[in-house]
C-alpha cells in the first residue's frame, strides 16, 4: 500500500493545483521517473540478496515490479489524456517519435510479466519458461532507461546515474551467472 502514496499525493497536489502550468506534463514526468526508480529497485533485489544474504528483497521484489507496471500505465494513460485519447494521433506519435516508440515498447514488453506475476502462471507455465519470460524485464529495463535519456532536454546526469544503475545491477547478475555455470 506504501507505494501507492506517490500515486495518492500526485491527486492531491492535482486537487490543489500544485502541479504548475502544465500539470499533466508534471503528472507525466512524475509517474514515469517512479516506475523508472521502481523498476531498478526491482532488479535490485536479486543482486541485493546475493550479495548480502538478505532474504527480505526477494520478498518485496513482486510488489515492486506490480508497482512498476502501475505507475508505467498510469504514465501511458496520462500520455494518452495530453493527447486527447485520439488513437490515430497517440499511434503516430508511436510510430514516428523513437523516444515515444521505446517507452511504449517497455510497457508492452512489462504487460506479460505483470498478467504472470502470480504463482498461478509459475505453475502453469513450468519455471524455466516463466523465469525466461520474465528476463524480458531487462529489455524493458534498457528501453525504459533510454526512454528516460531521450526525455530529457538539458541535463542528462539523471538518466546517466539510472545507465549506470541498470549496468552495475545487469554486471552483478552476469558475474553471478557466470559463477554458477562454473
Amino acid at each position: 500500500m506504501g507505494g501507492l502514496v506517490p500515486a495518492a499525493v500526485l491527486v492531491l497536489d492535482a486537487q490543489m493545483g500544485a502541479l504548475g502550468a502544465n500539470p499533466i506534463q508534471r503528472a507525466i514526468l512524475q509517474t514515469g521517473l517512479l516506475a523508472l526508480v521502481l523498476l531498478i529497485l526491482s532488479l535490485a533485489c536479486t543482486p541485493l540478496r546475493t550479495l548480502t544474504g538478505w532474504t527480505w528483497p526477494a520478498r518485496i521484489r513482486k510488489a515492486l515490479g506490480l508497482l512498476t507496471f502501475f505507475y508505467a500505465v498510469l504514465h501511458f494513460l496520462l500520455y494518452l489524456l495530453d493527447h486527447g485519447f485520439t488513437p490515430a494521433v497517440v499511434l503516430e506519435d508511436v510510430l514516428e517519435r523513437p523516444f515515444v516508440t521505446v517507452g511504449f515498447a517497455a510497457l508492452v514488453l512489462m504487460l506479460p510479466l505483470a498478467l504472470t506475476s502470480g504463482r498461478g502462471a509459475v505453475r502453469r507455465l513450468g519455471f524455466q519458461r516463466w523465469q525466461r519470460l520474465h528476463q524480458l524485464v531487462y529489455v524493458a529495463a534498457g528501453l525504459g532507461v533510454l526512454h528516460f535519456w531521450w526525455g530529457v532536454k538539458k541535463d542528462h546526469t539523471p538518466p546517466l546515474i539510472a545507465a549506470l544503475v541498470v549496468m552495475v545491477l545487469f554486471a552483478v547478475r552476469l558475474i553471478r551467472s557466470r559463477r554458477a555455470r562454473a
